[in-house]
């Protein structure tokens, strides 16, 4: 088969092995992602443990909606999708970026120290319209103007990483994560006595700080020290007629927390707190998905320059796929095991029994989000790997926007939090249908039909799995003895039979990314063993 542009599609073979160079870059970093979601954990258990679901922590996690904010478009969003390609295709072109990643310093600096301090000087009013509601504006007022610096230190981090990523050096921009949750872990742990919450808002600063020390050495050494110059890439100004309307749909994107923070801060003090803590659950299977989407970017934006569509449109569609294949049974252990991980997790010192159901709740309709959520990474990648402006991104976060809103307002009447929850799955699994539908306008074509089903056979297969796993679970608790002992052995013994059960009804079902990973798995021990003796 010969693609759109002339370049002929790999045999099946290679495709065979690049899937399984995927799954191992993807391993690798995904493996380091998991390390900081771990730091990242231990930060939320800390903050739980010293300040619980109170209006302190609420007053906190308005301010955190300026990291949170800045990471999708400084770091792993916007920025990514403006920066890689545009190093990749001088790469390239070249066999070097130096001229580009020169250019791009001076112009983001300036941008970055500006924004960095208008968003401080503005606290006030931001808080005032971020939560309405809000019990304790002082503490959130001081709090966003500390965290402002994490714009300027997440941009000068976005920077690194896209360099680093387009020298396919992935671990040490997976490490980031690391770095920022030790930041914050340690000005908690030394100063909340002193500072209470707030001593969380300086460890935003500081973990940002840390992001950048971490990867300076790798930037060095792969990389090279740029030569700052007056005179930005010419095709930086290109890419920023693309890089617009992509920032439109980050913020638009985001616009959900902004929801849940707003309509959150009308409902009963601690609402903001339980749904951010239910949140940052949710997030942890994410990271691997996220991690798959992101190592194909580089491939994306080569296959693009070169006009290769047919294999970039094979290397979406299997993305696509592998991406669906990680996240359902993730989806199905929070529904079945949801409030027992939260009681696990949080529910200690100041954080309650009634802070774990609350959370628990909420959590379990979060995650039927979570697929949507990484389709919509995928879609967007895909479409910002294609040369020229698309606004497709944008107008699917206006809709998952306007869902999302409609439907918190209509529902958290009556179902109060979860009504939140319900509303953000909703409207980002419509964003996603979205994306999906403007692919093929951008010459990113798949089968809808094959999607749908791969999709149906995975989803067969992890409630099938968990449903096993929620009666393994059952009798464990009946033997195990209580408290956390007996929580553990639960989570323990459900996580496992959910697993191997859904590894083992996905190869019943003929799903090929089981194979594979099977595959990557038998191969790791001499894999390993090959990386030592060099």
């Amino acid at each position: 088969m010969t693609s759109s542009g002339g370049v002929s599609d790999p045999p099946s073979r290679s495709k065979r092995l690049q899937d399984r160079g995927l799954i191992g870059a993807a391993g690798l970093a995904g493996g380091l992602s998991a390390l900081g979601a771990g730091l990242g954990f231990l930060r939320d258990l800390t903050i739980a443990r010293y300040f619980g679901a109170s209006a302190d922590t609420d007053a906190f996690v308005v301010a955190w909606t300026i990291p949170e904010t800045a990471a999708p478009l400084l770091m792993e969003g916007a920025m990514a999708a403006l920066l890689v390609p545009l190093f990749s295709h001088e790469l390239a072109r070249k066999g070097t970026f130096k001229d580009s990643l020169g250019g791009v310093l001076v112009p983001l600096v300036a941008v970055l120290v500006g924004l960095t301090a208008l968003t401080a000087l503005i606290a006030a009013p931001l808080v005032g319209a971020l939560a309405p509601g809000l019990a304790d504006p002082r503490t959130a007022i001081m709090s966003v103007r500390v965290a402002a610096l994490t714009i300027l230190f997440f941009g000068l981090s976005g920077y690194l990483m896209a360099s680093l990523r387009a020298r396919n050096v992935f671990g040490w921009a997976a490490s980031v994560y690391m770095a920022y949750n030790v930041g914050i872990l340690a000005m908690i742990l030394l100063l909340h006595r002193s500072y209470g919450v707030f001593s969380a808002a300086i460890g935003l600063a500081v973990g940002g700080g840390c992001m950048i020390a971490i990867q300076i050495p790798a930037f060095v050494r792969y990389v090279g020290v740029p030569r700052p110059t007056l005179r930005p890439p010419s095709e930086l100004v290109e890419r920023l007629s693309a890089f617009v309307p992509l920032a439109f749909y980050t913020v638009g994107r985001h616009g959900q927390v902004y929801v849940e923070r707003f309509v959150g801060s009308l409902l009963p003090v601690g609402t903001i707190s339980h749904l951010n803590y239910a949140t940052k659950v949710g997030q942890i299977p994410m990271l691997l998905a996220f991690t798959v989407a992101m190592v194909t970017l580089p491939t994306l934006s080569r296959l693009a320059a070169e006009g290769a569509y047919d294999r970039l449109r094979s290397l979406v569609e299997r993305t696509l796929r592998l991406v669906t294949f990680l996240i359902v049974p993730a989806t199905a252990f929070f529904v079945a095991f949801g409030a027992q991980l939260v009681a696990l997790l949080f529910e200690r010192g100041a954080f309650n029994a009634a802070d774990t159901a609350a959370t628990g709740g909420i959590l379990r309709i979060y995650s039927l989000g979570l697929l949507g959520q990484i389709l919509v990474n995928v879609c967007v990648l895909a479409l910002v790997a294609v040369p020229g402006r698309t606004w497709h991104p944008a107008r699917a976060a206006i809709l998952g926007l306007l869902v999302t809103a409609g439907i918190a307002v209509g529902a958290t009447p009556a179902f109060g939090a979860r009504g939140i929850a319900l509303a953000n799955a909703l409207g980002v699994t419509v964003m996603a249908l979205a994306l999906l539908k403007s692919l093929p306008g951008r010459g990113v074509t798949f089968d809808a039909r094959v999607l749908a089903a791969h999709f149906a056979r995975c989803a067969a297969a992890a409630v099938t799995a968990a449903g096993l796993a929620y009666s393994v679970g059952g009798v464990a608790h009946g033997f195990l003895p209580g408290g956390r002992l007996g929580e553990i052995g639960v989570l323990v013994a459900g996580g496992i039979t959910l697993t191997l059960g859904y590894v083992l009804f996905a190869r019943l079902f003929r799903i090929a990314e089981a194979a594979q990973l099977l595959l990557v798995l038998r191969k790791l021990p001499s894999d390993l063993e090959r990386r030592r003796r060099r």
